[in-house]
Parts: C-alpha cells; sequence; structure tokens
C-alpha cells in the first residue's frame, strides 16, 4: 500500500493543487504537511507571495488531513465549510510549508489549524480550516 502522502500526490494531478506546484511532503498520527513554490503560480504581480495561493495551500491541508484520518472502506466526503487566515509577514525564499494539525476533531465536524511558514521558519500565515464530513 502506497503512503499517505503518495496517495495524497497521486490523487490531486490535474487539480488545483497540482497547478499551484503543492505537493504534500509527510504525514503523522494527526497532522500532514505539503510544500508550495513561492513563483509566478503562487505569486502578485509585484513578486509577492499571493495570500489568496496560501489560502488555497491552507484548505488543501485541512481538507486532506480530514481526508487521510477518516475510516477505510467507509464511504464520505469531505467538505470546507469555512477558512480564514492572517496574513503575518511576507514569504521569503523560494517555498513555504504548511502544516496542519486538529483543534478539534468530531464525527461530522472538525476543525483543523494550518501554520504556514517560509524555508527560514518565519510564520507567514495562521488558518483555521473547518470540514464537514458527509
Amino acid at each position: 500500500m502506497k503512503e499517505k502522502v503518495e496517495l495524497l500526490n497521486d490523487i490531486c494531478k490535474n487539480t488545483l493543487v497540482e497547478n499551484l506546484g503543492i505537493v504534500f511532503t509527510a504525514s503523522g498520527e494527526d497532522w500532514l504537511e505539503a510544500r508550495m513554490p513561492i513563483d509566478s503560480r503562487t505569486c502578485r504581480p509585484d513578486g509577492a507571495l499571493h495570500g489568496g495561493a496560501n489560502m488555497a495551500l491552507a484548505e488543501t491541508v485541512g481538507g486532506a488531513l480530514s481526508t487521510m484520518l477518516q475510516p477505510e472502506g467507509e464511504r464520505f466526503r469531505v467538505f470546507g465549510i469555512e477558512v480564514n487566515g492572517n496574513h503575518v509577514k511576507q514569504a521569503r525564499g523560494t517555498s513555504v510549508t504548511a502544516r496542519g494539525y486538529f483543534l478539534h476533531r468530531g464525527r461530522r465536524t472538525q476543525v483543523v489549524q494550518v501554520e504556514i511558514r517560509d524555508e527560514y521558519g518565519t510564520l507567514v500565515t495562521i488558518n483555521r480550516v473547518t470540514n464537514m464530513v458527509v
């Protein structure tokens, strides 16, 4: 069986996730990480990382975390019902890494905190993603 991050990367082919260059890189018992480049796909015209790209990264990690921790063999779908974020610093370098972990893991509603840091470890954006599992 493929590792979870490999499976997530496979199912994201030909989607917004792949188009933004987002790659899942690591996972644990109740957390997930992904990396996104800082390049022409994710930047504003002035070269700064676009806040909307950060929000897409956060929702991607939050939704994938809820999805990967559902019981195998059960039919379910995960829908993001709210995402919010605070951009606290401009990203530097060539990529950012998002790490998501659960604040609340209910049967039907889950809340994931996603911290996005640049390659120097500086906190760039803090997000909260609320998912509904149906």
